[in-house]
């Protein structure tokens, strides 16, 4: 009973040791995609700051950095939500952005504001959705490695130190079951030769 108790073990530590290894080589693959987007994002980030600085550095030529604080101060609040969804059992951020209703009407912004104000915004508004977005999948690929790492470590942990912990034991059971079959048969032998001894 014993043996059949491990030998069970073993083909479910062997079935669990596959999961984990599928596990672990879908979670590099995501790691590696978002690692990719991520350095995209990161090159294409330079040239946003770049541009949004720019376009401040315009808008605060032509408009004044009096009327650049005025106008920000009725700007909308912008507020950012932060969801999580699931990855192969590991919760990853999803950031959301939604800007709030704004004191100024659409139709008196596009007449009263200079253009390169405008402007200006529009790249500040593109530069925080992408440090958003980076930020996001930058957290992603922590809890992915750290994912990876603790799923390599049960890999390892099963694959180098329970399998073959569990392998020896029913070696050991059934190199004992064999010396109890060989105690048996030379017993029975034994009783055998006394009893064609004694003529039964």
């Amino acid at each position: 009973m014993e043996l059949l108790k491990t030998k069970s073990r073993i083909r479910l530590a062997k079935r669990g040791l596959e999961l984990l290894k599928l596990k672990r080589s879908s979670l590099i693959l995501e790691f590696f995609k978002l690692a990719k987007d991520v350095k995209g994002m990161r090159a294409d980030l330079t040239a946003l700051v770049q541009k949004a600085m720019m376009t401040e550095r315009l808008a605060e030529l032509t408009a004044g950095r009096l009327m650049i604080e005025n106008i920000a101060f009725f700007q909308p609040n912008v507020e950012v939500g932060i969801m999580s969804k699931n990855v192969m059992g590991v919760r990853i951020p999803e950031v959301s952005v939604r800007e709030g209703t704004s004191f100024m009407n659409k139709l008196y912004e596009m007449v009263s504001l200079p253009t390169s104000l405008m402007a200006s915004r529009e790249e500040f508004k593109a530069l925080l959705n992408s440090l958003l977005i980076i930020a996001e999948k930058e957290i992603s690929l922590r809890k992915l490695l750290q994912e990876i790492d603790r799923t390599k470590r049960r890999t390892n942990s099963i694959e180098n130190v329970l399998i073959p912990k569990l392998n020896e034991t029913a070696g050991y059971i059934r190199l004992r079951l064999d010396e109890i079959d060989r105690e048996t048969f030379i017993t029975l032998k034994m009783i055998k030769d006394k009893m064609t001894e004694e003529g039964v």
